[in-house]
């Protein structure tokens, strides 16, 4: 039998360890899930909303329990752990609030005498997730697909099964039926069987862009649906007439949140010459503040990262950049502690096209200093990318901001003078090697419902 661990990437410990389900366990877990899914269809849209209300209530009365795990399991400072918790909650009262209105009948005049169009489930949707939300991202997919209608099957990271298996406790403490929300405790290996079960629908995946064209080419080879919400190397445009102060303190929100291990954290700093300098300044100065430590101290904004090898991969991406030719403009200390996964906060200069830095997503609490001749070069820059998922431009030119975002960024969200971050309320998803689908908002409850034409004469 194998087992998943759960490893402390402050020391190294073991937090928990995890039998895998077998294939026999795993398709009577499906069996089941299927099972419930024309109880679950059957109720009343303000039915499956009330769920909801209730679980986003248990969510927020165990806040500091969910954020101790997070730290233990993945390093997740303890503030940032409760903020987390709080937005899962927030996610699942906003769909409770607007999925009724989202998914009502729309009349569509034709020359039938009628014609409307219908929101239907597809049935079991499993969804991949990743370690490094790992309650928002459960929750920002399983709120508006279940309010839909559907049951879900979870697939976690295996280093999080902790936090999966509170998850799925969740549903059940706040009186959910049986079998409507599972989590799969399995490996990345067991996946394919799992995409192959007929009686599995569609499939949404936040993680890498390499797993991801792995999941959509075994869902394509099925005709199932996929949404797909992969990696990100934002670029962060400062413009010469932008307030340093206020992008400085935006850009170093948007790399170091959750230690830089994020999606849409911002990258790359993209910045025109005439400023560079003054705004490596202003940064270095505020970067200065940030405290590395203990995930369990309040004090501490950065924790380690997930785990040592995640670090590795990082400290040799930074170094292939320095003997490329980047510089090291700041680099902080560290705790000393065995077995720990810690990086330092790093601010690389002078970084080019062709480095690591530039053209790769670093994981981690380092940020990309890029200078750019003119607002032209920068946007050049800005777009020389394989990945499009988020982007932010700061600028005093408010009106100029607004053009560059909308016709000129080629990502799935444009920010104007604040960092990229997800909203229940706007759709979250990338163009490119950044994945394809939305999440959130009236966009994202549509992805995994059959939209259905009815027409009658």
């Amino acid at each position: 039998m194998s087992i998943l661990k759960s490893i402390n990437p402050v020391n190294g410990s073991l937090v928990g360890t995890y039998p895998e389900h077998s294939s026999k366990e795993i398709n009577n877990i499906i069996y089941e899930v299927n099972n419930s899914f024309n109880f679950w269809r059957k109720l009343d849209i303000n039915e499956r909303c009330q769920y909801f209300k209730n679980l986003s209530i248990t969510l927020k009365s165990r806040k500091n329990e969910f954020a101790q795990i997070m730290a233990l399991e993945m390093g997740k400072p303890i503030s940032q752990g409760i903020a987390e918790v709080e937005k899962s909650a927030w996610v699942c009262d906003y769909y409770a609030d607007n999925a009724p209105k989202f998914l009502s009948i729309k009349e569509v005049k034709t020359d039938a005498s009628e014609s409307y169009i219908t929101f239907q489930p597809l049935g079991v949707v499993l969804a991949i997730m990743p370690w490094n939300f790992p309650f928002w991202q459960v929750f920002r997919f399983a709120a508006p697909a279940m309010i839909a209608g559907n049951v879900c099957l979870l697939k976690h990271s295996s280093n999080v099964q902790g936090c999966a298996d509170a998850i799925e406790g969740l549903f059940l403490e706040a009186a959910f039926p049986e079998n409507v929300f599972r989590n799969l405790t399995i490996s990345s290996l067991k996946v394919e069987e799992v995409i192959e079960n007929s009686m599995v629908k569609a499939i949404t995946f936040t993680g890498s862009s390499p797993a991801g064209k792995s999941v959509a080419k075994k869902a394509g080879s099925v005709l199932k649906k996929t949404v797909l919400e992969l990696g990100g190397n934002d670029p962060y445009l400062v413009l010469k007439d932008a307030d340093l102060e206020k992008a400085s303190d935006a850009c170093l929100e948007g790399r170091l949140l959750n230690a830089g291990q994020s999606c849409i954290a911002a990258k790359r700093f993209i910045v025109e010459e005439p400023v560079r300098h003054d705004f490596e300044k202003t940064v270095i100065n505020k970067i200065k503040n940030q405290v590395i430590g203990d995930p369990f101290d309040e004090k501490t904004t950065i924790g380690p990262m997930v785990s040592i090898d995640a670090r590795d991969q990082l400290i040799r991406q930074v170094e292939m950049s320095v003997n490329a030719g980047a510089k090291v403009l700041y680099k902080s200390l560290i705790p000393s502690i065995k077995n720990s996964a810690y990086h330092p906060v790093m601010l690389l200069t002078n970084v080019l096209p062709g480095m690591p830095a530039f053209d790769e997503e670093l994981f981690g609490p380092v940020g990309s200093i890029i200078s750019a001749k003119d607002k032209v070069d920068a946007l050049i820059l800005a777009n020389q990318t394989s990945f499009g998922l988020g982007a932010a431009i700061f600028t005093s030119n408010i009106e100029e901001g607004k053009r560059i975002a909308e016709f000129e960024l080629e990502v799935g969200a444009a920010f104007v003078n604040d960092f990229v971050r997800s909203d229940p309320r706007l759709p979250f998803g990338g163009v490119k090697e950044s994945g394809y689908g939305n999440e959130l908002s009236s966009y994202g409850i549509l992805e995994f419902v059959n939209i259905k034409t009815i027409y009658i004469r």
